[in-house]
């Protein structure tokens, strides 16, 4: 399910907003074991090859990491990178957001939240949502569409890197 969103924030200035929802057929403990942690990044983000530790501990609020990859197709084959900074989280509510602080992909500025929430029969509703600044020569519908698609993907490989974290406990 894809929700395109239209905000404005407290400048006035409009942002490119959208969410992906998903349900994964897990408990939602066993899914916030996997999308909370830094070092499981690259089992539900096919693009994500690296994540590296660059400041703050994991988890707390103002911790810093590097996520490096495939993300967006970059000239010449060179790799897509993005400083994220966690602005906030909660176990509890099985919430978290991050910012993207500094990126070769232009994406400076904008804020990703992701939200779990027990959807019954152990599974689990996974709702991640984003909001960017407008891009100069890029078009809101087609970014939209293209993080909905890259967010929907991560979504469907969660039960996935749930089943592999399995196999390798026996």
């Amino acid at each position: 399910m894809f929700q395109p969103c239209l905000q404005a924030v407290e400048t006035g200035n409009r942002k490119w907003c959208g969410s992906v929802c998903g349900i994964v057929d897990s408990p939602i403990d066993k899914v916030w074991t996997v999308v909370s942690q830094t070092k499981r990044l690259s089992q539900w983000m096919p693009m994500v090859e690296r994540c590296t530790d660059l400041t703050g501990d994991e988890g707390v609020p103002g911790y810093v990491r590097l996520v490096s990859g495939f993300m967006f197709p970059q000239q010449e084959g060179e790799r897509s990178w993005i400083k994220e900074r966690l602005v906030e989280t909660d176990p509890t509510s099985h919430s978290y957001v991050y910012k993207m602080e500094a990126s070769n992909v232009g994406l400076d500025g904008s804020v990703n939240s992701l939200k779990l929430t027990d959807y019954g029969d152990g599974s689990t509703f996974v709702n991640w949502s984003f909001e960017i600044d407008p891009l100069e020569g890029a078009t809101e519908d087609r970014i939209i569409d293209y993080l909905g698609f890259l967010y929907k993907s991560c979504i469907n490989r969660i039960q996935g890197a749930i089943e592999a974290a399995k196999q390798k406990e026996f």
